[in-house]
């Protein structure tokens, strides 16, 4: 101990001595300043970039919501186009009456109903024989891709008559449309 408290007296008689306690001083400031640091500053640096990383996800969530809310108003407006299924019949009746009125021949419309495996449609198939002449005929065909109802037709070939020599073209056509369910609504999800 007097050892100590010799090298101690020995230090102060050197001329820096009125600098120790200032050094010593320092040094303390600068344990306390690392401590600080990794105490209070890295922790709070790791709540600062949780928080950013939850923010960030929270963004995309609700960006990923309000993209869904827009689809789905999308979605119904394209299902409000298409006809219910119990307006099937009048569509079918529509169409007949559309080649009445164009001076077409469509004696025989078979229609069926393709139900979805899965979805909010089902696809409806007109299939018959129109003969008339070809204005008659294309006049027909303009009518019903800009009928009010969405209808498309998928299949359309030309029956020709081989050794008649006749201004009447007879066509086997196929018309689909989509139908909604009555009570079907958007999802959810």
């Amino acid at each position: 101990m007097t050892l100590v408290m010799e090298m101690i007296a020995r230090l102060f008689k050197q001329p820096y001595a009125p600098l120790l306690p200032l050094m010593l001083l320092g040094c303390l400031l600068a344990v306390v300043l690392v401590g600080i640091y990794l105490l209070l500053v890295v922790p709070a640096q790791d709540r600062l970039a949780q928080s950013e990383t939850d923010w960030k996800a929270a963004r995309s969530r609700l960006a990923q919501h309000v993209e869904a809310k827009r689809v789905r108003g999308d979605l119904a407006q394209v299902l409000a186009i298409f006809p219910e299924k119990r307006d099937f019949a009048p569509l079918a009746l529509g169409i007949t009456d559309e080649a009445k009125r164009n001076r077409v021949s469509l004696p025989a419309l078979t229609y069926r109903v393709e139900k979805p495996e899965a979805g909010l449609v089902a696809k409806a198939i007109f299939q018959g024989s129109v003969t008339g002449r070809y204005e008659d005929l294309r006049r027909f065909i303009h009518h019903l891709e800009t009928a009010e109802e969405l209808l498309f037709i998928e299949d359309l070939n030309v029956v020709g008559s081989p050794g008649k020599q006749s201004d009447s073209v007879t066509c086997t056509i196929r018309i689909v449309t989509y139908l909604r369910g009555e009570a079907e609504q958007v999802p959810a999800s």
